[in-house]
């Protein structure tokens, strides 16, 4: 404020004038930027998807290839599909592998991850073994277990759980493992059992780490999804994708592919959710917020 701003306001002061109230187009924005800081994370998600979708649409409209259909197509596409009901009917059968695989990876990486982050030795023993299953070319080993369980859901199920196991289990390690000793230390001089620290002390304090791994894992798991049935069988989603390339049908493949995308997004967020139901005091944002 600079000293003649100063003088007016102090003069009005004296004189019993209130001071000459800001422009209502300064009020408008001033009540408009806490609606937007309030709102940033939707904001933001909100001008993202508006600049991959038009960059999506002009990439179609140049076009970049022959088999690149422009957003619009594509939305048509899933449009069509959903109102047929075939889309439907495809996730009836990609959901199956996906949910199982994805419990039973959740289940037995987060108690394997707490074991390897608790026990020493069961860190030494078993922590080399999911870092060579996080590096190697999993896909590789599809024929494999085609060839012991056959091509059936079991198959698929134990593609997801290899593609999402070793995020979740190194990813609970880690948060476990680095859990702050003062933490441990302050709960064993309240003479909490083991149990109590595990439970009240080092799980919270775990948890972000412990649902990021899980967040990674069910990425994971959606692309061993897909990947299984591109690769064992045929159906669900993947069918959608195969035969949409077959017959040079791309609006329908992308469209397969854009659903995809948005399901995992869906299932995310909900992973955010149930964290921030479980675990209130431990917010600490996302990178989308």
């Amino acid at each position: 404020m600079t000293d003649q701003s100063q003088r007016t306001l102090a003069t009005a002061a004296s004189q019993g004038r209130p001071p000459l109230t800001k422009p209502a187009r300064r009020d408008f924005f001033g009540r408009l930027t806490p609606a937007l800081v309030k709102h940033r994370p939707l904001v933001l998600k909100l001008v993202s998807a508006a600049v991959v979708f038009g960059a999506w649409e002009i990439a179609g409209r140049i076009p970049v290839s022959y088999a690149f259909p422009t957003f619009i197509e594509s939305m048509a596409a899933l449009w069509s599909m959903t109102v047929d009901g075939s889309l439907f009917v495809a996730y009836g059968e990609t959901l199956k592998p996906l949910v199982v695989g994805i419990l039973i990876s959740t289940f037995i990486g987060v108690a394997v991850g707490m074991w390897i982050g608790l026990a020493k030795w069961a860190d030494w023993l078993f922590s080399p073994i999911f870092i060579v299953m996080q590096a190697a070319p999993l896909a590789a080993l599809i024929p494999l277990l085609v060839m012991i369980y056959g091509i059936g859901l079991t198959s698929k199920v134990f593609v997801v759980c290899i593609m999402a196991m070793p995020v979740i289990v190194l990813n609970t390690a880690g948060a476990v493992r680095n859990t702050p000793s003062s933490f441990i230390e302050m709960g064993q001089s309240f003479l909490a059992s083991r149990a109590e620290v595990i439970g009240k002390i080092i799980l919270p304090a775990a948890s972000p780490v412990i649902f990021s791994g899980l967040r990674l894992g069910v990425s994971a798991g959606f692309i061993g999804a897909i990947l299984a049935e591109l690769k064992i069988t045929p159906t669900g989603v993947g069918d959608i994708i195969s035969y949409s390339r077959s017959v040079a049908d791309y609006a329908s493949m992308y469209a397969a592919i854009f659903s995809i995308i948005v399901l995992a997004v869906v299932f995310l967020n909900l992973l955010e959710r149930i964290e921030l139901t479980l675990f209130e005091g431990n917010a600490r944002g996302y990178a989308s917020d």
